[in-house]
């Protein structure tokens, strides 16, 4: 009973985050559900929990997904680069299921983490930036 309503408090907190958040910030959240799917992904691997397992990394899949889909194709190399990383990182997934494979989910995850590193730090100099102007607005 106490772990269905945790669950349910936590689907409620996510829903919420989701529902304030900005455009960057749902990128962000995109990355933490794809990294949490994994880091779940590996502890079925584990346990060798099959069903448990293809749902979590079809999870992280149908995400890493919504990453490629969000990609501005008219803003060049960069967003072709990460669509080709995408599309790797959701092939990888599929092999890591097939394969029952947590190195090849350990990739994936050092890949998204590196990227997620990189829109962590654009939000941080986004939100510096917009600090600045909101300052310099009311003086």
């Amino acid at each position: 009973m106490y772990s269905n309503g945790a669950k349910q408090y936590q689907q409620m907190s996510a829903h919420t985050a989701v529902m304030d958040a900005d455009p960057h910030r749902l990128i962000q959240l995109l990355f933490e559900g794809a990294l949490t799917r994994i880091a779940k992904a590996k502890g079925h691997v584990e346990r060798n929990e099959i069903e448990a397992r293809n749902e979590t990394i079809n999870a992280a899949i149908r995400i890493v997904g919504g990453l490629q889909e969000s990609l501005d194709m008219n803003a060049g190399e960069i967003a072709q680069n990460l669509d080709n990383l995408y599309d790797y990182m959701i092939r990888r997934l599929f092999e890591a299921n097939s394969k029952n494979s947590n190195v090849m989910l350990d990739e994936v995850a050092k890949l998204l983490i590196e990227i997620k590193s990189a829109w962590d730090e654009i939000r941080e100099d986004s939100l510096i930036q917009h600090n600045k102007k909101s300052k310099q607005k009311v003086q």
